[in-house]
C-alpha cells in the first residue's frame, strides 16, 4: 500500500511560509544570535550537542582549539579533552545536562593538532532549546598572563577574522574597523577612521541606520541587511549586527557592528524582497509589510485572549510645506517625523509608512487602554515640536484615530477603517489631537461614502444651484456686485450649503467639474444683469484650492466659453482663500498672472486671518481685498476699537497699492456706518441681504440703483 497522507506530513520535515524547513530556520537564528552575542567574547564560546559534535564555536574557541570555524561540526568537542582528564568531563557534561544552573570544572585540554595541554576552566548549561550544550572556556593561567595571551589572540583574531568589525563612538563617529571591514569597501583603515558611520551610505542606509542606532543607544542590539558605498562609488549588501557599548556606569559610548557581505544573487532577492517591503525613503515597513504584521498581530491577540491597538497618524499641513520648501525638503521632513514617532513606540510594536504623509503604528500586547493613550499623546507631542528644515523652523501637527481589536472591529479591514475615520474625527475637531473610535463615526463614515456617491449623481440630474449675495457700494448703497454661492438642492435631505459637502468634493476630484459648472452658470448671470441692472455689474466666483492647483487647460477652456457668449472677462471676480498663499509663492504669482492675462479680477477673501501681509501683495496679481469677518464682527462694542484700526489700516494700506477693500459679514447698522466713515469700498452680509435667488437680486439690485 502506498503513503498516506499522514505517514508523507510525518516524513516531511515542517516548512516555513518562506520554504526553509523550520529546523533550517531554527539554526539560522540560533546562528546569527551566537554571531551577534558571543563571536567577539575574549573566551572560547561553543554550542555543543548532546552527541559532542561542536555546532558553533566563536573566534577565540575556534583558534583555541585549532579547527576552522566555518566548519565546526567536523570536530566532537571531547577529542580535544587531554587523556587524563576525559572520565571527569564527563562527569561534569553529566552534571550540566541534568542542573538547572550552570557547572564548573578544571581540567587540561589541547589543540587539534596535538601540541601541549593548556589548563582551562569550563562552564557548561543546557541552551534554552534544551538540544545542546552552551560552553564557556576560559584559560586557568596566572590573570596577568591569561590577560596578555587573551589581548594578543583577541588582537590577532580581530586583525585575521572574515567578518568586518566596525566600531564607533557616542556621535556614531569610526573609531575602530579591522582590515576586512576596510577592504570591503576599498578603503584603508586610517582613512575610514573619525569618518562618520552615515558617510558610507546611501540616504535610505542612513535612515536605517539611524534608526537602529536610537535603540542600540538605549541597550538593543539591532540586525538589518542595508547597502554600503564603496569608495569607487559601487554599492555592496552586507548584513550588519549592531550591538550598545555601555562604561562601567551603564551609560552608552559607542556601538559594535559586525558586517558580512551578502553574495550577489542572494543581495538580489534580497534588494526585491527589501523594495516589496519597506518605505525606500523612511526604511518603514510599508504597506504591503504593515498588512501582514496587522493581520499576524491579530492572530495573536485571538490565540492570547489579548488585545492591540491601531493608531492612524496623518500629518497636518504637510502638502503646505513640500509645496512652499520643496520635495526635498518635504522627505526631510517624513524621516524626521518617522523618527520622532518611532522614539514613542516600543521595539515589539510595528510603525508604518501607508504613503504620503500617513504613518501607522500596531500596539501589540497592550494589557490597558492608559498604555495606549500614553502612546497617542507622545507622538502628537512629538510631531508638534519645531522642525528645522534648509534653515526655516517649520510647525507641522498630527492628527492621529485609535480603533482597538476585538473591541472596535472584528477583522484587519475594520480595524483600519476604524483608525481612519478617528483619525478624520481628529481634523474635524481641529487636528494636533488624537481620537478613539466610536460608532458615531462609522456612522458619520457612512455617511459620507453615501455623499460622495450622491455627489456624481447630483452633478448628472443638476440638483445644484447658485444663490447670490449683494454686495453694495458703501458710497452709494447701490448693489454693484454679487458673491456667487453654490447650494445642492439634495433629494432627501433638502438644501445643503458648501460646508455640508464641498469638502467630499475635493477629496474625489469632483470639485473641479462642480467648479466649472459654477463659473459658467455665473458667467451667463452677469451677462442678464450687465443688460438689466449695470454694464459694469460683477459676479465673484469662489475658487477651492483644488481647483487652483489644476493645468491652465481649464482656464483656457472658460476663457473661450466668456468668448463665444461674448462676455468681457473682467465681468468675474475669482475669489481665492487667503491660504492659498502657502502654495509657493512663485507657483501663485504665476497662476494669478494667468488671471490677469485672460482679463479675470481676483479677490483675496478672509484677508487678515492667514499667512499674508499687505506688503506681500505687492507681489501679486489682486484687485480685491476682502477683510475677513473676524475684524468686522465685534465693531459694535469698545473690544471692536482695535479691529476698527486694523480695518482702517488696511483699507488706507490697499488703497495705496491701488486694491479696492471689500467688508465681509456687515450685520449691523453700525458696523456699515463705521466702515463706510473708515473709506471701505464695498460690503456684504446680512444687514444688507441673505443670499437670494437671481430674480429677487435683480429687483433689489434696481431698486437700489434708483434710490442712489
Amino acid at each position: 500500500m502506498g503513503d498516506t497522507d499522514n505517514d508523507r506530513n510525518r516524513a516531511a520535515p515542517l516548512m516555513h511560509s518562506s520554504g526553509v524547513s523550520v529546523e533550517r530556520k531554527r539554526r539560522d537564528d540560533e546562528a546569527a544570535r551566537f554571531n551577534e552575542l558571543h563571536l567577539l567574547a575574549p573566551v572560547g564560546y561553543f554550542v555543543v550537542a548532546f552527541d559532542g559534535r561542536i555546532l558553533l564555536a566563536n573566534l577565540v574557541g575556534a583558534d583555541m582549539l585549532g579547527i576552522n570555524r566555518a566548519d565546526p561540526g567536523a570536530h566532537r568537542f571531547r577529542s580535544f579533552i587531554g587523556d587524563d582528564w576525559v572520565a571527569q568531563f564527563d562527569s561534569f557534561i553529566s552534571r550540566a545536562l541534568n542542573s538547572p544552573m550552570p557547572e564548573k570544572c578544571r581540567l587540561r585540554m589541547r589543540r587539534s593538532n596535538a601540541g601541549a595541554d593548556f589548563a582551562v576552566t569550563l562552564l557548561a548549561n543546557a541552551d534554552g532549546s534544551g538540544q545542546a550544550l552552551r560552553v564557556v572556556v576560559e584559560h586557568a593561567e596566572g590573570m596577568l598572563a591569561a590577560l596578555e595571551r587573551s589581548e594578543e589572540r583577541f588582537r590577532r583574531i580581530v586583525h585575521s577574522a572574515s567578518e568586518g568589525i566596525w566600531e564607533i563612538d557616542a556621535s556614531a563617529h569610526t573609531s575602530f574597523v579591522n582590515p576586512k571591514m576596510a577592504a570591503l569597501l576599498g578603503y584603508s583603515i586610517e582613512e575610514m577612521l573619525n569618518r562618520p558611520l552615515a558617510g558610507f551610505m546611501d540616504a535610505d542606509g542612513r535612515a536605517i541606520v539611524e534608526r537602529r542606532l536610537a535603540r542600540c543607544r538605549d541597550g538593543i542590539a539591532e540586525r538589518h541587511e542595508l547597502q554600503l558605498l564603496r569608495r569607487d562609488g559601487n554599492a555592496v549588501w552586507t548584513s550588519m549586527a549592531i550591538n550598545p557599548i555601555v562604561d562601567g556606569a551603564g551609560a552608552y559610548v559607542g556601538a559594535l557592528a559586525l558586517v558580512t557581505d551578502i553574495p550577489a544573487p542572494r543581495a538580489g532577492s534580497e534588494q526585491i524582497w527589501h523594495q516589496a517591503n519597506f518605505d525606500e525613503l523612511t526604511g518603514l515597513p510599508n504597506r504591503h509589510m504593515f498588512m501582514d504584521r496587522l493581520g499576524q498581530a491579530v492572530k495573536k491577540a485571538d490565540r492570547g485572549g489579548a488585545f492591540l491597538a491601531l493608531v492612524f497618524i496623518d500629518l497636518d499641513h504637510f502638502k503646505e510645506v513640500n509645496d512652499q520648501l520643496g520635495h526635498a525638503a518635504g522627505d526631510a521632513l517624513l524621516v524626521e517625523a518617522a523618527r520622532r514617532i518611532s522614539a514613542c513606540v516600543r521595539v515589539s510594536d510595528t510603525l508604518a509608512r501607508l504613503g504620503g504623509d500617513e504613518f501607522t503604528v500596531i500596539l501589540a500586547g497592550i494589557d490597558h487602554v492608559g498604555s495606549v493613550e500614553r502612546v497617542a499623546q507622545a507622538l502628537v507631542a512629538a510631531i508638534a515640536l519645531p522642525f528645522e528644515l534648509e534653515g526655516e523652523r517649520v510647525f507641522i501637527s498630527a492628527s492621529a484615530g485609535v480603533a482597538l481589536y476585538p473591541p472596535d472591529a472584528g477583522t484587519v479591514g475594520d480595524l483600519l477603517a476604524r483608525a481612519d475615520q478617528a483619525m478624520y474625527a481628529s481634523k474635524k475637531a481641529g487636528r494636533n489631537r488624537f481620537s478613539y473610535f466610536t460608532p458615531d463615526l462609522e456612522d458619520a463614515a457612512r455617511q459620507r461614502r453615501n455623499i460622495a456617491t450622491d455627489l456624481r449623481a447630483a452633478i448628472e440630474a443638476r440638483q445644484f444651484e447658485i444663490a447670490y449675495q449683494p454686495i453694495i457700494c458703501l458710497a452709494t448703497g447701490a448693489v454693484r456686485k454679487a458673491e456667487a454661492l453654490l447650494r445642492w438642492r439634495h433629494p432627501t435631505r433638502g438644501l445643503l450649503a458648501p460646508a455640508e459637502f464641498i469638502l467630499f468634493a475635493e477629496s474625489n476630484g469632483l470639485i473641479v467639474e462642480i467648479g466649472d459648472w459654477v463659473f459658467r452658470e455665473a458667467a451667463r448671470q452677469v451677462q442678464l444683469w450687465q443688460k438689466t441692472i449695470d454694464p459694469a455689474f460683477q459676479i465673484s466666483v469662489n475658487k477651492s484650492p483644488v481647483q487652483f492647483r489644476r493645468d491652465a487647460g481649464l482656464y483656457q477652456a472658460w476663457l473661450d466659453y466668456l468668448a463665444d457668449i461674448g462676455l468681457p472677462p473682467q465681468s468675474i471676480v475669482i475669489e481665492i482663500a487667503e491660504g492659498v498663499l502657502m502654495e509657493g509663492v512663485e507657483k501663485v504669482i504665476e497662476r494669478l498672472r494667468q488671471y490677469r492675462a485672460m482679463g479675470l479680477q481676483v479677490a483675496l477673501e478672509h484677508f487678515g486671518t492667514g499667512y499674508s501681509s499687505l506688503s506681500h501683495l505687492k507681489r501679486f496679481d489682486i484687485d480685491f481685498v476682502k477683510i475677513d469677518r473676524s475684524f468686522v464682527a465685534t465693531l459694535d462694542d469698545n473690544a471692536g476699537d482695535g479691529n476698527l484700526a486694523l480695518c482702517e489700516a488696511i483699507i488706507v494700506m490697499a488703497h495705496k497699492l491701488g486694491l479696492k477693500v471689500v467688508a465681509e459679514g456687515v450685520e449691523t447698522p453700525l458696523q456699515r456706518a463705521l466702515l463706510a466713515d473708515a473709506g471701505c469700498d464695498y460690503a456684504q452680509g446680512f444687514v444688507i441681504a441673505h443670499p437670494m435667488a437671481a430674480a429677487e437680486l435683480e429687483a433689489m439690485a434696481l431698486a437700489s440703483h434708483v434710490a442712489a
